[in-house]
């Protein structure tokens, strides 16, 4: 009897083994992911800065990850650019080399939008074939698989949206585009924690689990209003702080018809929500950390609350720089960094209070 149980125990260990190095191998896969995708987003905001996003004019998923090879393909591809409005009213006289500047951030942009799928399809096939991923999290994954799959044909539905009559593409596909990439950087970011250990410190309070949820939804709200500002090139004007043109609440917010338009299409608006979008996020970061500190000190959570709040006031300095300097590429870019930066611990200290995943092969085998 003693002798089949120390057998049961051998192998109840060597399964709790085999369970947390696959955990380290899906783990190690989605941090190349994770990777991946905020360069993804980091290239996606160059690519806006530089008003390069409708270079490209035809969505072609397999033969567009062959750029032009020839003088003729160039030619052709310029062709089909000086066909739509951004040429003629932005870019009239532009030569065939000033176009390969913009040409090559978009195609750059498509790339990696495909090589992401690439690294992410691939192993998740190979580890769902071998055994290695949990029943539990196969279908997030592959439900990640998916938005993935959706977004590539919102970028293009983006796109399309200047190719006709506007020079730009629409704010509010804009928006969409990007929050839909933060939703699957966030999805990854969640999977990961949870397959991470945890300390098993209690929460500080009883709110502290639902503030951490909140400071998550508010920075991807956030990241919504920076596209909606990005989208209707908010950020060029009122480039003052803390005033905004000359005051605190800024007059002529709301001056178009209906009012609800304003929060969507006047740039004026947008920006401020943005400003106050972030004043929020600042002091909720800030009493969550309070709250933390005070009522449980040495605790993780606590710890990462500094964090947490540390993130948010870095970026809310670069944000008011880029403001100031009327949004240079690089600061412009270096902001966007900072929005996914802070998400992405936000959802990382969110999961932190839900705990890690259970190993559920070895709970099997134990009951």
């Amino acid at each position: 009897m003693a002798h089949v149980e120390l057998a049961t125990e051998q192998t109840l260990l060597k399964e709790i083994g085999r369970t947390e190095s696959n955990r380290r191998q899906i783990r190690g896969w989605l941090a190349v992911v994770l990777f991946a995708l905020f360069a993804l987003v980091l290239v996606g905001g160059a690519t806006r800065l530089t008003e390069s996003g409708l270079s490209i004019t035809e969505w072609k998923p397999i033969h567009g990850v062959i750029p032009p090879l020839s003088a003729e393909q160039w030619e052709e591809e310029f062709q089909l650019y000086q066909r739509i409005p951004q040429y003629e009213r932005l870019n009239k006289g532009m030569t065939v080399e000033e176009f390969k500047t913009i040409f090559w951030w978009e195609w750059a942009h498509r790339l990696l939008a495909r090589t992401i799928g690439v690294i992410f399809a691939l192993p998740l096939l190979f580890f769902w074939v071998t055994g290695r991923i949990e029943r539990r999290l196969r279908w997030p994954l592959v439900g990640i698989l998916a938005l993935g799959g959706f977004q590539g044909f919102i970028g293009w539905w983006m796109v399309s949206s200047g190719l006709v009559e506007r020079t730009e593409v629409s704010q509010y596909r804009l928006a969409t585009h990007l929050v839909i990439a933060c939703l699957i950087f966030a999805g990854c970011m969640w999977i990961l924690r949870g397959l991470c250990p945890h300390s098993g410190d209690p929460a500080p309070t009883k709110k502290s689990r639902s503030m951490a949820a909140i400071l998550a939804v508010m920075s991807l709200f956030q990241i919504y209003l920076g596209a909606l500002v990005a989208g209707l090139d908010a950020g060029f004007t009122y480039n003052t702080w803390p005033l905004m043109d000359g005051a605190i609440i800024p007059g002529g917010l709301f001056v178009q018809q209906p009012a609800w338009i304003n929060l969507f299409e006047n740039p004026k608006t947008v920006q401020f929500l943005h400003r106050a979008g972030a004043y929020l996020l600042f002091a909720l970061a800030l009493a969550h950390m309070l709250a933390s500190l005070r009522a449980a000190p040495e605790t993780t959570h606590a710890r990462r609350s500094v964090v947490l709040f540390a993130l948010v006031t870095i970026q809310a300095m670069i944000g008011i720089t880029t403001l100031v300097l009327e949004v240079p590429i690089g600061w412009g870019v270096l902001h966007q960094a900072g929005a996914l930066v802070v998400l992405g611990f936000a959802i990382a200290h969110w999961r932190g209070f839900v705990g890690e995943y259970p190993k559920s092969t070895a709970i099997e085998l134990r009951d």
